[in-house]
């Protein structure tokens, strides 16, 4: 009767220790799948670290070689630049000698300059006639107040004293001297400065502005017109007025308007009324209108220009005049004044 309960417990032993190892297994089933789970992880890791160590040394290897690229060029630069130091010393000391050289040459130069401007002064003061190319008005100094820019027989431009006739006769005797140009004539022959210092008024500076314009085809901006019937030339005043304010910039439409009066009037007194404006009946977009013209005519007598002419001969005349009187400084032989409203 009792073997029967001690076999029954054994039995339940059995079976728990069964089911003990059962979970055992279990466990280490688990176990080993996280295993190699870890394994293949560290192998792809192990993997990915060497093919990153493989192109790291391949990089190492790249910089090893433009490394030693940069040292061979850097020893290239520093042979080039000790070369250049040793030819800018070079260049140095041969600059240095031709800037003595130079100062030298300056030197003698400056001094036959003075010799030679001493001679011309001389030479002029006697009564000679020397050509333009020669001589440098601001350099001489002589007791006159000014020189005077003539051509001669030779159509070549020569300085003079007013007035002196040359003993030696050279070039023919002088086709047209400063005197017997119009005063707009000699303003147009004046530069800038010497313009503006010899008149202070806009519209005088304008008219002689547009008087060059008319004569002298480098000028450029020339609002003139050929004209025909008796004139040789003339500008409308709507154009001058455009012209006006294309040689003052900032000037306004309505200022400009009273600039043509202002300049008509100026251009007629110092031309000494040889120019004539007249009134001529226009027409535009369907409307009829008055309009100025300042006219050159046929037969007005211009000193150096032929009366009768084409603008073209009419501007190789006034080249062939004489031109405006030499400037001057301080010391030097100073301009003869300009007759004529200012």
């Amino acid at each position: 009767m009792t073997s029967a309960p001690s076999n029954q417990l054994k039995t339940q032993d059995l079976a728990r220790a069964l089911e003990t190892l059962r979970t055992r297994v279990g466990e280490l089933t688990d176990r080993v799948e996280d295993l190699e789970s870890d394994n293949e992880r560290l192998e792809s890791e192990s993997a990915q670290l060497e093919s990153q160590n493989q192109r790291l040394e391949a990089e190492n290897e790249s910089l090893s070689e433009r490394v030693q690229e940069l040292e061979h060029k850097t020893t290239q630069l520093e042979d080039d630049t000790t070369t250049l130091e040793d030819e800018t010393d070079h260049l140095e000391q041969a600059t240095t000698r031709l800037e003595n050289r130079t100062t030298a040459a300056i030197n003698r130069s400056g001094t036959n300059k003075d010799r030679i401007a001493e001679l011309q002064a001389r030479e002029l003061e006697k009564g000679a006639h020397l050509l333009e190319m020669t001589v440098s008005p601001r350099e001489l100094e002589i007791e006159a107040d000014h020189l005077e820019k003539i051509r001669k027989d030779d159509d070549r431009s020569y300085y003079r004293l007013p007035d002196s006739e040359d003993p030696l006769e050279r070039g023919g005797s002088v086709s047209l001297a400063h005197a017997d140009l119009l005063p707009i004539q000699q303003l147009a022959r004046m530069d800038e400065p010497m313009l503006r210092s010899t008149t202070s008024t806009l519209p005088s500076r304008l008219a002689a502005e547009l008087w060059k314009a008319r004569v002298d085809p480098a000028v450029g901006d020339d609002p003139w017109k050929s004209g025909c019937k008796g004139v040789r030339s003339y500008v409308k005043a709507s154009d001058l007025k455009h012209w006006i304010r294309r040689q003052e910039a900032g000037v306004s439409d309505s200022y400009a308007k009273k600039l043509v009066s202002r300049t008509i009037d100026a251009l007629l007194e110092l031309s000494k009324n040889r120019l004539a404006v007249r009134k001529k009946r226009q027409r535009k977009n369907g409307l009829e209108y008055t309009e100025r013209r300042v006219l050159l005519t046929a037969d007005a007598e211009i000193p150096g220009e032929r009366s009768g002419g084409t603008r073209d001969q009419a501007r190789d005349g006034t080249r062939g005049a004489t031109e405006d009187t030499a400037a001057s400084s301080t010391d030097a032989p100073e301009t003869a004044a300009v007759t004529g409203s200012q």
